[in-house]
């Protein structure tokens, strides 16, 4: 809990200070966010494994008193730091993957699959650490294969959970360019490997393979998909956002977790991410995603923001965005419980 002596939400923050100007410890945060700056298997541009601390950055630019969720700083947020050997297994895979990507998927994919393990391990035994001490943990990528411990380890404290997962891609691809935990294939290995996982709801989908589309509608109703064309013209039809977003929110369990790609949102938003695709959500939009996520009454119980690059010569709008997404995430979570 942020201490309400010395502390000024209103002064710009300190040069020392964490993430969103704060200066409290994961101890006594209740939202704990991990850094993970990996992108080995990054399959068109890159720059992701220096989201996390371009969002850090951003984040302490951000006004803390928020008008749809009050004032979520009070709870208390805090971002760990970012681990060295992490960005080792990234240099290290990078330069594995470089060759097998320009080659289109050939090569021996086994040395990356090996070190995104490692990778996952981590994430998961962080998580689940910091999920059995109550708090909410958030994951900052990295790419979109960042948080499959962090999803893993939330699904196994809310059995039954629903993820709400908003991108440009499907990300259901089996091991795309030979890579096990591509960045490609998250959501893929969820519905893989993550039994607890009761439901994907996707949103903003506009890019995916005829294999993507067959693990939709394969899927019995695990996977829900609202395309963002289909979207887009039911609402040229004269069907409102809010109506949408009702009718997405009906899908999803009791308790969700929120996967969010920042390219899931108009490129406008986020030039520099690896994968921009035309189309999609724009920041308000989102934020009435959220907010209809709470007025159905679900809960809100883990949470990811993903593909976060800075743009070159310090371009920081793209963390600027990302991290503005992100308090509004964690915002909407704390008022959900």
């Amino acid at each position: 809990m942020v201490s309400s002596t010395g502390f000024d939400p209103n002064a710009a923050a300190a040069p020392d200070s964490g993430v969103f100007g704060l200066s409290v410890t994961p101890e006594d945060a209740a939202v704990v966010l991990i850094p993970v700056p990996f992108e080995a298997t990054t399959s068109y541009g890159g720059g992701t494994a220096d989201g996390p601390k371009a969002v850090l950055e951003a984040s302490k630019q951000v006004d803390l008193f928020d008008l749809d969720t009050g004032k979520p700083y009070e709870a208390g947020i805090a971002m760990l730091e970012e681990d060295e050997e992490v960005r080792m297994w990234n240099d290290a895979g990078k330069n594995l993957a470089k060759p097998i990507i320009e080659a289109g998927g050939g090569g021996d994919p086994a040395p990356v699959n090996v070190l995104s393990e490692k990778m996952n391990d981590w994430v998961y035994g962080h998580a689940k650490a910091w999920y059995a001490r109550g708090k909410l943990v958030g994951v900052v990528g990295g790419d979109h294969s960042t948080p499959f411990g962090n999803i893993k380890a939330c699904a196994e404290k809310y059995p039954g959970l629903g993820v709400l997962h908003l991108d440009a891609h499907a990300d259901l691809r089996d091991a795309y360019e030979g890579f096990t935990w591509s960045h490609a294939s998250i959501m893929f290995n969820v519905l893989q490997h993550v039994p607890q996982v009761k439901k994907l709801v996707q949103v903003g989908i506009r890019d995916f393979s005829e294999g993507e589309h067959a693990v939709i509608t394969g899927s019995q109703g695990r996977c829900v998909t609202f395309f963002d064309a289909q979207l887009a013209r039911a609402r040229d039809a004269g069907e409102s956002w809010r109506e949408q977003v009702d009718r997405i929110v009906k899908e999803l369990p009791a308790k969700v977790y929120l996967s969010w790609d920042i390219d899931g949102l108009e490129p406008t938003l986020c030039p520099h991410t690896g994968t921009p695709v035309p189309g999609g959500l724009t920041f308000n939009q989102a934020v009435s995603l959220l907010d209809g996520v709470v007025r159905a009454g679900k809960k809100i119980v883990g949470l990811d923001l993903n593909e976060v690059a800075p743009g070159p010569d310090g371009d920081e709008w793209d963390g600027n965005v990302g991290a503005r997404l992100l308090y509004k995430m964690i915002g909407f979570a704390l008022k959900s419980r």
